[in-house]
């Protein structure tokens, strides 16, 4: 489905995508296959190129995408570095992707403009060589993202993931944590609706770090959880609300496309409108802003996930529509301000 650019000059910093190459790993998973390896699997090798085409980044027709984050997804690990640190290869190859978009070649597009990598927190104070070897890979290297997301039920998640429970309850994992604030790092997070409470556990436990909730606390409707979309809002909602207290953590709107959300359920790529995302997204987005403001708010795309169920026009097209009742102020906040801030890329709105 074609649509019509709404909003076509406002400035977006896109905080939350991903660039891999994952068709050597595709077939090795079993059949049939979880709907998240059913979600990119069509996009198995997306690299600069890709991203530029979604994107449009220094091309007519698109939204005003006027930079990137990069968020870690184990992509492009180097094991000639050993393990802890083979995570470095993934920033390198980054930081040429945004050498290439810092090149001017394709107008003032700043893909990549901070990358968020990965280090094994588990490691404890041994973390801090890795941070080191982070940070010396691009000037670019902003701060960190240890999934730790979760589930009794094995079939919600599928083979690729599954940290431990209770992760970041962890002793180690938060000796390692704690070496974030020691080098002005930030910390993504990723969990699922019933582990919002970790979250906050961890916040308040570090109060000066800064921490930004991925995709809306990412909502269920998959395996043993769907249908139950609007049983569980309200748990939802008070875990956002309690979160959204403590003033160290921002929170991304955005992921409700992916298969763990079903919203909508049908996928991939079935060609919905923004206007029909729009009502299916509106609840969380509107919440999620209502308790975090939008200085703590940002839109994000998380593709090429996200793809799941919605293009790349038409995801923003229905950020735009939720966001219609919002001051200019407010949609400046949460389409590029908020993430410009929490990861120090304020140049691009310059």
């Amino acid at each position: 489905m074609t649509e019509a650019i709404i909003e076509p000059d406002l400035p977006i910093i896109d905080p939350h995508h991903h660039l891999w190459d994952l068709r050597p790993m595709i077939p090795a998973f079993p059949e049939p296959r979880h709907d998240f390896i059913e979600a990119i699997a069509g996009a198995a090798h997306y690299t600069f190129d890709a991203l530029q085409a979604d994107t449009k980044g220094g091309l007519e027709g698109g939204h005003n995408i006027v930079g990137t984050c990069f968020m870690e997804c184990g992509a492009f690990y180097n094991p000639a570095y050993g393990d802890a640190k083979k995570t470095v290869g993934e920033v390198e190859f980054v930081n040429g992707v945004a050498a290439q978009g810092a090149s001017g070649l394709y107008g003032d597009y700043r893909p990549c403009h901070a990358i968020i990598g990965h280090a094994d927190l588990s490691l404890g104070d041994a973390v801090g060589e890795v941070l080191e070897a982070l940070q010396a890979a691009s000037p670019r290297f902003r701060g960190i993202r240890h999934q730790g997301a979760w589930d009794a039920d094995a079939e919600v998640l599928g083979a690729p993931f599954h940290a431990p429970e209770g992760l970041y309850r962890d002793a180690r994992f938060r000796a390692g944590f704690k070496h974030l604030a020691k080098d002005g790092l930030t910390f993504d997070d990723w969990v699922l609706e019933p582990q919002i409470g970790d979250v906050t556990d961890l916040a308040k436990a570090f109060p000066d770090q800064p921490i930004i909730l991925d995709h809306c606390g990412t909502p269920l409707n998959i395996a043993s959880y769907r249908g139950k979309l609007h049983e569980n809002f309200d748990r939802w909602r008070k875990s956002i609300h309690t979160l959204a207290e403590c003033e160290n953590v921002s929170v991304k709107l955005g992921g409700l496309a992916m298969a763990f959300c079903g919203m909508p359920e049908d996928g991939p790529a079935k060609g919905h409108g923004s206007e029909h995302l729009a009502a299916l997204w509106r609840p969380y987005i509107e919440t999620c802003i209502e308790a975090f403001g939008p200085n703590r708010a940002m839109f994000e795309s998380n593709y090429p996930v996200d793809r799941w169920g919605a293009s790349y026009d038409t995801l923003w097209n229905a950020f735009k529509r939720v966001s219609q009742s919002h001051t200019d102020a407010e949609k400046q906040a949460l389409f590029a301000g908020t993430a410009a801030k929490v990861y120090g890329i304020e140049d691009l709105l310059a």
